[in-house]
Formats: C-alpha cells, sequence, structure tokens
C-alpha cells in the first residue's frame, strides 16, 4: 500500500503547483471534473489513504477498491470517502465521466464533525448508486459548487459548506431510519462517539515499528474515564454491539487492509495491531475468518 497521500501532492501530481491557500488555516476546499484525469497520460490511481476527505460522483462502469472490499459500479453512484479508510478506483469502461470535491477537517472546522455522519465512517460502505433522476439532483449541487468557487462573492465558502451538506442529507435521505427504531439517550451517543473517534485516532498504521495504543475495553473505558460495565452499556444500547465486538472489528478490517496491500509479515502485522504474539493474531484472525493470516493474503 502506498503511503498517504497528502493534499499537496495531490495537487502536486495533477498539476504540477500548489495553491497558495492550501495551508491558510480557515481550510482548504476545491471541485474539479474527472474528465481532466482520464485518457492516455493520465497517472494510475493507487491504492492508498488520502489525508483530505472527499465526495466523487462517478458516471461509468467502475470497481472500487475501498478498505478490505470490492464495490461494482454499474452505472452511476457517489463515494465519500474520510482519511482513515485507503481505497483506488478501477476504470472498466473507457468513458467514464463525473465530479469530486476535496476538503481538509480544517474547512469544517466549528461547522460540525463529519465523523459523525454515517457516510464517513469507517465501519460502513459508503457507495450509493443513483437513478438518473437522483444524478440530475447530484449533479445540480455539483454545478452550484463550482458556480460559487470561481465567483468573488465574500460569503462563498459558507455557501459550499452548506452544498457539502445538501449532499450528504440527500444521500442520508436515501436510507430512510426505520420507524421502530428506538431514541437514544444524549449521554449514551456522547459516549460511544468519543469511544468511536478515540479508536479511529489509532489508525491508520503507516510504519511497522508503530502500535495501536488501546485495544481493549478497559483501556478505552479508563482513557474516557468512565467505567467498562458503563462504556458497554452506551455502546449496546447506539450500536447494538459491546465494546469487544466493536474493537475486533476495527481490528479485523485493519489486518486485512495490512495483508492484503503491505509486504508486511504476519508478526509484524500483528505487533502492530497490538497482538502480544504472532500465534494470538493467528488466532484471533481465524475466529473470525476461519482461515489464517497467510490463507487470506494468497486469496485472489
Amino acid at each position: 500500500m502506498e503511503k498517504m497521500q497528502s493534499l499537496e501532492e495531490f495537487y502536486r501530481s495533477k498539476f504540477n503547483q500548489i495553491p497558495d491557500n492550501i495551508k491558510n488555516g480557515v481550510g482548504h476546499f476545491n471541485v474539479f471534473t474527472i474528465d481532466e484525469y482520464l485518457g492516455k497520460n493520465s497517472k494510475p490511481i493507487l491504492y492508498s489513504r488520502k489525508d483530505y476527505f472527499k465526495i466523487t460522483l462517478i458516471i461509468g462502469r467502475n470497481r472500487i477498491h475501498y478498505a478490505d472490499k470490492v464495490i461494482n459500479i454499474q452505472k452511476q453512484a457517489l463515494f465519500f470517502t474520510n482519511p482513515q479508510i485507503p481505497y483506488k478506483f478501477e476504470w472498466i469502461d473507457d468513458h467514464q465521466s463525473g465530479i469530486f470535491c476535496v476538503f481538509t477537517p480544517a474547512f469544517f472546522h466549528h461547522f460540525g464533525n463529519l465523523s459523525d455522519y454515517e457516510v464517513f465512517q469507517p465501519n460502513t460502505i459508503p457507495v450509493f448508486e443513483l437513478t438518473d433522476r437522483q444524478l440530475e439532483d447530484v449533479m445540480q449541487i455539483y454545478r452550484k459548487m463550482q458556480d460559487e468557487i470561481i465567483s468573488d462573492y465574500p460569503h462563498k465558502y459558507d455557501l459550499i459548506r452548506n452544498l457539502v451538506f445538501d449532499l450528504l442529507h440527500y444521500i442520508l435521505k436515501m436510507q430512510p431510519t426505520s420507524k421502530g427504531e428506538k431514541q437514544h439517550n444524549n449521554a449514551s451517543q456522547r459516549i460511544t462517539h468519543l469511544f468511536l473517534e478515540l479508536l479511529e485516532r489509532q489508525f491508520p498504521i503507516e510504519d511497522v515499528r508503530r502500535q495501536i495504543n488501546f485495544r481493549s475495553p478497559s483501556e478505552f473505558a479508563c482513557q474516557l474515564s468512565v467505567h467498562v460495565n458503563h462504556l458497554n452499556r452506551a455502546l449496546k444500547e447506539i450500536t447494538g454491539k459491546t465494546t469487544s465486538e466493536v474493537i475486533a472489528e476495527r481490528l479485523l478490517q485493519e489486518a486485512k487492509i495490512l495483508l492484503k496491500h503491505t509486504e508486511w509479515n504476519v508478526s509484524e502485522i500483528a505487533y502492530s495491531l497490538g497482538f502480544k504474539e504472532a500465534t494470538h493474531f493467528n488466532n484471533f484472525f481465524k475466529k473470525y475468518m476461519q482461515i489464517t493470516p497467510v490463507q487470506f493474503r494468497e486469496l485472489d
């Protein structure tokens, strides 16, 4: 797997220059058409994490490699990505088009927490296939972004933030909440949010010498200054899973990414994920996958 791509590297690779305002402290936003990056002279898209957020409208048959999954797009889709999860596109058809926007976390500082939205959480598949009618709705939002980015309106970035939220809510409304879903109390939501944020802060792992800091429910509870039973109850109420189950799912996801997209050996991966012995990691992996890490790595 390639090292995390910075926003500066993105601009350098595409335009051979970096915008002056990219590090001005208030965040950065831009919007591009996919057509600019296609053709015989285009560079291949490498599987990697990026240190910025990206929302991509893809038109054309594609295959997305996202985390440990492969997602096929038959016609058109909207794809949300965050700095935690590596991905790449694999064009299937010769004719491709679309549009995407990129922005830094600082662009939304004081305007909401993007990690609160399901589409930017690492345990989801943030790819949404669109009908022709939905495609036109989404294109209208992007066209407004393009109009605003080149305007001289002094508050244009406030408008652009609202347009990003329009995209988010448009997609979220496509996934209606079940009428039978129970209301959660604010305390459980807060504890769950803090736990997930602490869990995600440990990733990505990009150096074999680096090890995650927290792996057990008690370690997370200690960091959050709550009793481990209280943490378990909060997560069970919000996610329907225990603390141990949520941690295990995230460790398994990262293990599959490292096995498929790095050349690290099993012992190095085991160490980076906080396992004292490689055999403990092997047993953990086989419990959930029914095959060993080596066998998983050898799968096509």
